[in-house]
């Protein structure tokens, strides 16, 4: 497993970027796919966006595609999720994950998470 640390959130206009970081300790973070989920009050945690251990293939969800872009720095083991034209709906607490595999993953560690809030 790897510690998983969130950062970068934070209250922002409707129509702003935030960019959220995710800090992994170990040295095995490049061998891990990434996620992002989200969970909003009230509601279940969904799927935000996953890169593969390289970061070439990537999925998102359609409620963030072509707003939402994840990436992968795995010198400075981090992964980002960098959130354009944000809405009101995208309110939440995001969590960033790894699992071992990209295709059929299993996220077995988390984040503590970081608080989204957008403003209409």
């Amino acid at each position: 497993q790897v510690q998983l640390v969130e950062s970068g959130g934070g209250l922002v206009q409707a129509g702003g970027s935030l960019r959220l970081s995710c800090a992994a300790s170990g040295r095995t973070f490049s061998s891990y796919a990434m996620g992002w989920f989200r969970q909003a009050p009230g509601k279940e945690r969904e799927f935000v966006a996953a890169c593969n251990w390289s970061g070439g293939s990537t999925a998102y969800a359609d409620s963030v595609k072509g707003r939402f872009t994840i990436a992968r720095d795995n010198a400075k083991n981090t992964v980002y999720l960098q959130m354009n034209s944000l809405k009101p709906e995208d309110t939440a607490v995001y969590y960033c994950a790894a699992s071992r595999t990209y295709y059929n993953a299993k996220y077995d560690s988390w984040g503590q998470g970081t608080q989204v809030t957008v403003s209409s």
